[in-house]
């Protein structure tokens, strides 16, 4: 790790652009609009924005690289390798991996939902990007509620979700296409799948006191808890009275304007900002920023789209950019409770971008500082460092 100099870019602080320089030291931003000063590698950002690091809530595109085709699987520390590639090469410095849990066997299945946790372990250190978890628990998968609750006292997990898939995989099963899908997922014969459904959902009495449980668990080791899918105000107010503080992709205004009045989170995917809609036919995400009822955007399951979409933002003159990176950066900082980052500022983190917005709705990332290590390069003539620096990274070759 090097002391990093960043000249002459539009730098974003305190929501505006100031063309001023920031200081990297020791990981951390040691200065922040200063009109110069020394450092062993210096970065010429003239033209370009300096933005903070994209926190990423909610991410499961790894899925893919561990299984590109049903029945397809690959080992799951190459895929984190290459999802981090992906996710810091589009300006996400801070990645909560969704891991779902569920009742299925397969992709999200018990034993994979322990591997990805046992690999992010042992691979975080290699990774750019300052890689966590995000649990989302499907409530009908009581046979797993007690090792939930270890894994959470443990602090195993730095994000808790509750998701209840189980009415649209009922009805799913009268439909061929997303049967097969769901089928293929697992791994079972259909006739096998019918029978764990059946079984699983004659259980429905049981989902309240586990989900009551686990809250009380997350409450008390102060871990921020997420609802999915929350489709009534009542649904939002009952998780609300359980601490969970985020709603996740809520399916109606209504629901989502409950949530804004009593002050919780209110994530959105960004792709379906960058698509113009969802891809499930449910709210417009882009409706809801212009109404002030939205507070993240997440990459759900596309990297790519969290970068697009504050541009996209912008160019739809829906918010100014300053506005429209907090729901990239700021915003999913702090409902994940992380005060060291998501801003440019004296004493945080060292998560900057530095982005070409020069072609309309095709922002560039020029380089990527994750932690205060320069991790991602496009233009490396714009990179000075001094001799001593060089010659060690020589020595070091």
């Amino acid at each position: 790790m090097t002391d990093i100099l960043i000249q002459g870019g539009r730098v974003l602080l305190d929501n505006e652009l100031a063309e001023t320089s920031l200081t990297v030291v020791g990981g951390v931003i040691d200065s922040a609009g200063a009109s110069g000063g020394h450092a062993a590698m210096q970065i010429d950002a003239a033209g370009l924005l300096v933005l903070p690091g994209i926190v990423d809530l909610h991410g499961d595109a790894f899925e893919r690289q561990m299984m590109p085709r049903p029945g397809v699987d690959f080992p799951i520390d190459v895929a984190l390798a290459d999802s981090d590639r992906q996710a810091i090469a589009n300006g996400i410095t801070t990645m909560f991996h969704a891991v779902t849990w569920s009742w299925e066997p397969g992709l999200r299945s018990a034993a994979n939902a322990r591997r990805m946790l046992d690999a992010i372990d042992l691979t975080r250190p290699r990774l750019a990007v300052d890689t966590r978890i995000h649990l989302r628990h499907e409530t009908f998968n009581l046979d797993a509620v007690d090792e939930i609750a270890q894994w959470i006292g443990e602090r195993r997990v730095d994000l808790f979700a509750f998701n209840d898939h189980m009415d649209s995989t009922l009805r799913d099963l009268s439909r061929p296409h997303r049967r097969s899908r769901m089928v293929e997922r697992t791994g079972l014969s259909g006739e096998e799948f019918d029978r764990l459904v059946e079984r699983v959902a004659s259980r429905t009495a049981e989902v309240p006191d586990s989900i009551a449980r686990l809250a009380a668990c997350a409450r008390d080791a102060g871990l921020p808890m997420l609802s999915h899918d929350d489709d009534t105000p009542e649904m939002r107010q009952g998780y609300r009275s359980l601490g969970v503080r985020i709603a996740e992709f809520p399916t109606t205004e209504e629901t989502a304007r409950d949530a804004a009045v009593a002050g919780d989170f209110i994530v959105f995917g960004a792709p379906n900002v960058v698509r113009g809609g969802s891809h499930t036919g449910w709210t417009k995400a882009a409706d809801m920023i212009a109404k002030g009822l939205c507070s993240v955007l997440a990459s759900d399951y596309y990297y790519p789209a969290l970068l697009l979409a504050a541009f996209r933002l912008v160019h739809d003159g829906i918010l100014p950019l300053p506005q429209a990176w907090k729901l990239i950066s700021e915003g999913p900082a702090r409902a994940a409770g992380l005060t060291d980052r998501g801003v440019l500022g004296a004493g945080k983190r060292a998560d900057i971008l530095i982005v070409d917005d020069r072609v309309a709705l095709r922002p560039r990332l020029v380089a990527a500082i994750a932690g205060g290590r320069l991790v991602h390069i496009d233009e490396p003539e714009r990179f000075v460092m001094s001799h001593k620096v060089r010659h060690a990274a020589v020595a070091a070759a």
